[in-house]
């Protein structure tokens, strides 16, 4: 049961980066219907996959692997937490615009951006895609016992 938690726990992370991707792809200074459409996409599995991998990563913690009192005693695994935290804040940003901008979409007609805005949104998604390859990084020196503080 375990490998299944860490497999689902792995598929969503590797979700949410290929979204992630997408969204800094799609973002374009002259945006269009399909790409607004693209980005809306894209942004709900950020969502979903965010959702996916907190819930099944707190499972994971809590009755999988080597206990909360490990991990919450692992300074990596604090910081992992504390930039997902600052990711999933940050998301809020782009997301906002997504829909603002995806209900024009739907009425037919495509929304006028400020290039400060395209610049803005596109902007957060590299912090949150450089903040996610920080993660990582943490994940990997939790699992390996770095920073573990007794």
């Amino acid at each position: 049961m375990a490998a299944l938690f860490a497999f689902l726990h792995h598929i969503a992370a590797f979700a949410l980066v290929a979204a992630l991707a997408i969204e800094l792809v799609a973002i374009k200074d002259q945006m269009n219907a399909p790409n607004i459409r693209k980005l809306a996409i894209a942004d709900m599995i950020v969502g979903i996959s965010a959702g996916i991998i907190l819930v099944v990563g707190f499972i994971r913690v809590f009755y999988f692997e080597k206990g909360a009192s490990y991990y919450f005693h692992s300074a990596p695994f604090i910081i992992k937490l504390t930039l997902f935290v600052m990711v999933a804040l940050l998301s809020i940003y782009p997301t906002l615009h997504f829909l603002s901008w995806r209900k024009a979409v739907k009425q037919g007609r495509v929304p006028a951006i400020a290039p400060a805005t395209l610049r803005t949104v596109r902007l957060a998604i590299h912090v949150e895609l450089t903040a996610i390859i920080a993660l990582i990084l943490c994940a990997a020196l939790m699992a390996r016992g770095v920073g573990y503080l007794p």
